[in-house]
């Protein structure tokens, strides 16, 4: 049932997701992403343009991600409600306790997080935060590096974001955004 899902989920990941996100896609590496970066260090060393990189790695990402929020984002960008229903099945009534030095402490209902080791965590991920990336309004900013008639402001690969601009402010703004 698993796969099933993923290859559903698949569909609307490839539609959402940008070029910029390289993490959990077929056929894209990190190395893929490093020599993105390579080649614009080369384009701006090669029209004299000055550039400045943020290196963000969101620490415990995948258990961020809120499910009630992570519901109305599927919802919104066309999942169809019977495979959301499948979903929220998977991660109803999860429940856990923590031991400590103490002794363990009384159950509690989980309401964030995506299964670690689970086929679909890395869609049900790329869709959550690409949600809260493109709400980020990075797209829109007056900022980024402009190479080949594009302007850049970011690369991701997953949880590892690059933010990118031609000056330190810019990237100051960029960096206020995805906070």
């Amino acid at each position: 049932m698993l796969k099933i899902l993923q290859a559903r989920l698949q569909q609307y990941m490839n539609c959402e997701i940008p070029h910029v996100q390289a993490g959990f896609r077929k056929g894209r590496e990190t190395r893929d992403q490093i020599a993105n970066i390579r080649w614009i260090i080369e384009k701006a060393r090669e029209f004299q343009k000055n550039i400045y990189f943020c290196f963000i790695d969101y620490a415990k990402a995948f258990d961020c991600v809120d499910h009630n929020k992570l519901w109305k984002i599927l919802k919104e960008i066309g999942i169809p409600d019977h495979l959301t229903c499948l979903l929220r099945n998977l991660y109803a009534g999860q429940e856990a306790t923590v031991r400590t030095g103490h002794g363990t402490t009384d159950w509690f209902q989980i309401g964030k997080g995506v299964h670690q080791g689970c086929i679909l965590s890395p869609c049900l991920f790329n869709l959550y935060a690409e949600y809260i990336m493109r709400h980020a309004g990075l797209e829109e900013a007056q900022a980024g590096i402009k190479i080949a008639g594009r302007n850049i402001t970011n690369l991701r690969y997953a949880d590892d974001t690059t933010l990118m601009a031609e000056r330190k402010e810019e990237l100051k703004s960029l960096l206020m955004k995805v906070k």
